[in-house]
């Protein structure tokens, strides 16, 4: 039976206080990130545009695999902040600086200390597909109706 190697991140530290990534817990699924200086994030009705927040670190994602990023879940309930694109993807043939895009939908300025985890990285295999250009879809219950549709 051939085994199946485990995937490894490689991580490099490109600033000498960057924090590397690291679970909290023995039963996390994800590595915490962390800021590498303090950051005064504004609202975005007053700067329009997301703040890069620096992690000082690059990845070598194994390929045929993608890394995610996700907001803490504590950042969330105790702050304004929020990842601005959502959850980030990062591709496997990224070696750039791991940068969080952050927006504040706030009223009052959000601070991100030096060394605060504010998201978190998972690691997730990429799944095989094809693509198939055709005239029609398959008849489903739902249809097209869309947003809604299904209820509260």
């Amino acid at each position: 039976m051939k085994s199946i190697a485990t995937p490894i991140l490689k991580i490099m530290q490109l600033h000498e206080e960057a924090q590397l990534p690291k679970e909290a817990t023995a039963g996390s699924v994800g590595l915490d990130l962390s800021s590498i200086s303090s950051v005064e994030v504004l609202p975005n009705r007053i700067v329009p545009t997301a703040y890069m927040v620096r992690t000082g670190i690059a990845l070598e994602i194994p390929k045929g695999y993608h890394g995610k990023v996700f907001l803490r879940s504590s950042t969330g309930a105790k702050t304004k902040l929020r990842l601005a694109n959502g959850t980030g993807i990062i591709d496997s043939d990224y070696r750039g600086e791991l940068l969080l895009l952050v927006e504040n939908i706030g009223q009052y300025s959000e601070y991100i200390s030096k060394g605060q985890r504010i998201a978190q990285l998972i690691l997730e295999k990429n799944e095989a597909f094809k693509i198939s250009v055709v005239n029609k879809l398959s008849d489903t219950e739902r249809g097209t109706a869309g947003i809604g549709s299904t209820g509260n």
